[in-house]
């Protein structure tokens, strides 16, 4: 299905730059971002997108990095300490 854009929506697209305009339904005021068909498409092909759930490791990083961005590397003394995880 395909959906025209008016002459405003257009010059709206246009003017957004490289943010996706946001689009609402005003009869169930759903959200919708607007990208283009090239990104789109590439978004969802199964050798570039990795929607399957996180690794340990994956998860672990991205706790160290929230730490780093919270302030926590003052406390890299309690790194070698032995504890038990989940």
């Amino acid at each position: 299905m395909s959906i025209q854009l008016t002459d405003e929506q257009a010059r709206a697209v246009a003017a957004s730059g490289e943010v996706p305009p946001t689009l609402v339904d005003p009869k169930t005021q759903t959200d919708y971002v607007l990208i283009r068909k090239d990104l789109y498409e590439r978004l969802t092909r199964e050798e570039e997108y990795d929607d399957s759930p996180w690794t340990a490791e994956e998860r672990d990083a991205l706790a160290w990095e929230a730490g780093k961005h919270a302030g926590w590397e003052e406390m890299s003394e309690y790194d070698d300490e032995d504890v038990e995880r989940p």
